[in-house]
């Protein structure tokens, strides 16, 4: 799907349908089709190649300039509806007189950036586009980790009551999301850190145009990613002991229940036993007693209660 905005003065985003002559627009390409790649890829003079890396699902973060193009792939930040935390590589290119996005599917970071939200924004001023974008990346990586934090929390609750495994595989899916959150953090931050390098350069400042304050966002960016990796390296420390400390109480909790099962085993097999040897076809002690069945029965009871008893003092029960 291909979308073409534009901000008009006022602040207004527009929509574009007439892509001939375009200049300062935003294409955004949402899981475009090959028609739609082939199209852009002609208007804006842009290798194919570029656009279908940015397709792939495990494409690496990178910043790359070549013949007046500039293009970079960050990995963006997903939250599914299932609840399932993932990354999402995002192409950003910058041609002579465009801006492109490219994602393979949609996602709340550049749906952020809309007609309620024009305000914010300017498709006219490229590079502060770009920088908003890459900062709402981290943004959105450290409101993730804070979902991730509460989620981790609720499962611990659950787990200090329950022996079932359900709360582990939980647990396992989020350390396994929390490992896509590192990988693609270090990968944002290589990225962001070259790209700095190249405001220096007289060929990116050319096309970019960046500012001192451009610069100055730039390196609150490289900030706040570097504040998410952190983070992201706290939570799965974290997450490792709790699943290893959770392990064992889960295995402890197992084996009280173990214990008392076995217990209560040997309570009944008490009277069970009494009652075998009384009823076997042989003379047995008070076999011509009138109260004799009485008194096996109660040595069954004394007998129990003193094994319940003695299980009591040794913690069985």
């Amino acid at each position: 799907m291909l979308r073409i905005y534009k901000t008009e003065p006022g602040a207004k985003l527009v929509k574009l349908k007439n892509i001939k002559s375009v200049s300062k627009a935003w294409f955004n390409l949402i899981d475009p089709a090959g028609k739609e790649i082939e199209q852009v890829s002609t208007m804006l003079k842009v290798d194919s190649d570029i656009l279908h890396n940015a397709l792939d699902a495990d494409e690496r973060s990178r910043v790359e300039f070549d013949e007046g193009i500039l293009s970079a792939i960050v990995n963006l930040p997903l939250l599914d509806e299932e609840g399932i935390f993932d990354t999402l590589p995002c192409g950003l290119v910058f041609t002579g007189q465009n801006f492109l996005t490219i994602c393979s599917r949609d996602n709340r970071i550049l749906s952020s950036f809309n007609k309620n939200t024009a305000k914010t924004f300017d498709t006219r001023n490229r590079t502060r586009f770009m920088l908003s974008i890459l900062y709402k990346t981290t943004q959105f990586y450290l409101r993730y980790l804070a979902i991730i934090n509460r989620k981790t929390e609720h499962i611990e609750d659950s787990l200090k009551q329950t022996t079932h495994n359900e709360e582990l595989f939980q647990l396992m899916d989020i350390q396994k999301s929390l490992v896509y959150f590192t990988t693609a953090l270090r990968d944002n931050q290589l990225m962001l850190e070259k790209l700095l390098r190249m405001t220096k350069s007289p060929a990116t400042t050319k096309l970019l145009a960046f500012t001192e304050d451009d610069v100055d966002l730039l390196e609150d960016v490289i900030v706040e990613n570097k504040q998410a990796i952190e983070m992201v390296d706290m939570h799965r420390s974290i997450l490792e002991g709790m699943m290893d400390g959770f392990a064992s109480i889960i295995n402890n909790n197992l084996n009280q229940i173990m214990k008392f099962l076995a217990a209560i085993t040997i309570v009944l097999s008490i009277p069970t036993m009494l009652g075998t040897f009384w009823g076997m076809n042989v003379a047995v002690p008070f076999a011509a007693h009138p109260f004799g069945f009485g008194i096996v029965i109660a040595l069954s009871l004394l007998a129990t209660l003193i094994v319940i008893i003695f299980f009591r003092k040794k913690g069985m029960f």
